[in-house]
């Protein structure tokens, strides 16, 4: 089977895709920036590694919802 081009997908489908994207891009901003203002007492675990995580893997919102969830602590 043949890799569909983005020229090949559906216009419904293309905005689908910039829509989760967007949304993506979003949410590993508001992560890192909550993360980048917050002191190391704050998180749970190291703030590299979080960062690291945040970046790097491509997880369609996982790691930035488990950094909000998870990583900081409750006030």
């Amino acid at each position: 089977m043949a890799k569909k081009q983005w020229s090949d997908l559906s216009p419904h489908i293309r905005r689908l895709i910039l829509i989760g994207g967007a949304f993506e891009g979003v949410l590993k901003a508001a992560a890192l920036v909550d993360l980048v203002r917050r002191s190391s007492e704050e998180v749970h675990g190291s703030k590299p590694l979080w960062a690291a995580a945040i970046v790097l893997i491509n997880s369609v919102g996982v790691v930035p919802i488990a950094y909000f969830a998870y990583g900081r602590q409750r006030t």
